[in-house]
C-alpha cells in the first residue's frame, strides 16, 4: 500500500459516478502515522472505527429509489483506513445502480471496503421502515468542559499531561465536547466529542482538558488523532485499563467514531448518535 493523503480526492474537483464503481475507493495505511507514535508490533490497543452513512441510496431491480442508513464497522488492526472523500463517492456511485435487495447491496459494502482496509468489515443496513429504531444519546462521564482554564497552545502536548502516582488508583469516565481537529490534507476543521475511560493514577483533569483542546489547529484524520491520544495518556499517565472513543460530526454524510481500548473486557461502544451529529 503506497497511497498517501495527498494523492487523494479530498480538496479536488470530481466527477460524481453514479453507477457502480468500487475503483473510487482510495486506502490509505495505518502505519505511516503509527510510526510518527513509535507503534511497531504489537499494538497497545485494540479497536474499531465506526462509520455511519446517512446518504446511502440505490435503485430496485425496476428501477424504484431505495434508501437505507448504513453503519460500517472497521477492525483498528485491519492495514488501511478509506479516505472519507472516496468513500463518499464510492457510496455515491450506487445512486443509479440497479441491486436485487438490501442484502445484495450489504454483501457488495462489505466486499468492497473488506478489500480495501485489508481485514473483515461488518455492514448493518437499517432500512427506512426500521428509521424509528435510530436513537439519540450523548457520551456518559464527567464531564471536562466545566473547568475554568486558561489555554494558549493549539497543537498537542502530550508533556502537559499529570497523573497523581502517590495516591490510589481510581477508575474514572471522561468527556469532553471540545475536540476539534482538521482535516489532514484539506485543513477543513473536524468536530467531535471525546471519551476517555481509564483506570489507575488518577489524571488531573485540568492538563487533560488543556491537552484535548490543542488538537484544535492540528491536522490528521479522525482515527489518527484517537491514536495519539490514547498514546500519549498511555504513556504520560500509566493506567491501568484505556478506553478512548471519539463520536465526529458528520461530513458529506458520514461519520466516524474511531474505538480504542486495552481493557479485554470492555464491550463494544455504544453507536448512539450524538446531538452535533
Amino acid at each position: 500500500m503506497t497511497n498517501t493523503a495527498d494523492q487523494s480526492p479530498l480538496g479536488k474537483n470530481s466527477a460524481y459516478r453514479t453507477d457502480y464503481a468500487p475503483e473510487l475507493l482510495f486506502p490509505i495505511a495505518r502505519q505511516g502515522k503509527r510510526d510518527e507514535l513509535g507503534l511497531s508490533g504489537t499494538l497497545p490497543f485494540f479497536g474499531v472505527d465506526v462509520w455511519n452513512a446517512y446518504e446511502l441510496s440505490w435503485l430496485n431491480m425496476r428501477g424504484k429509489p431505495q434508501v437505507a442508513v448504513a453503519r460500517i464497522t472497521v477492525p483498528a488492526d485491519s492495514p488501511n483506513i478509506i479516505e472519507s472523500k472516496s468513500f463518499k463517492l464510492y457510496l455515491n456511485s450506487f445512486n443509479q445502480t440497479r441491486l436485487g435487495g438490501p442484502d445484495a447491496l450489504r454483501e457488495l459494502l462489505q466486499q468492497d471496503l473488506s478489500a480495501a482496509v485489508g481485514a473483515n468489515v461488518h455492514v448493518v443496513l437499517t432500512m427506512q421502515e426500521d428509521f424509528g429504531t435510530l436513537q439519540m444519546g450523548e457520551l456518559d462521564g464527567l464531564l471536562l468542559d466545566r473547568l475554568d482554564i486558561e489555554v494558549d497552545s493549539y497543537s498537542p502536548q502530550p508533556e502537559l499531561l499529570k497523573a497523581n502516582f502517590d495516591e490510589l488508583p481510581v477508575e474514572e469516565t471522561l468527556v469532553s465536547h471540545l475536540l476539534k481537529s482538521n482535516c489532514l490534507v484539506t485543513g477543513q476543521p473536524d468536530w467531535g466529542s471525546v471519551q476517555i475511560i481509564y483506570s489507575g493514577p488518577q489524571i488531573d483533569q485540568e492538563s487533560l482538558l488543556k491537552y484535548l483542546i490543542g488538537f484544535r489547529e492540528h491536522n490528521e484524520f479522525h482515527e489518527q488523532c484517537v491514536e495519539r491520544i490514547f498514546t500519549d495518556i498511555l504513556r504520560q499517565c500509566r493506567p491501568q485499563h484505556l478506553t478512548v472513543y471519539a463520536r465526529y460530526t458528520r461530513r458529506g454524510g458520514l461519520d466516524i467514531n474511531p474505538w480504542r481500548t486495552n481493557c479485554t473486557t470492555a464491550g463494544r461502544p455504544s453507536n448512539l448518535r450524538n446531538a452535533r451529529q
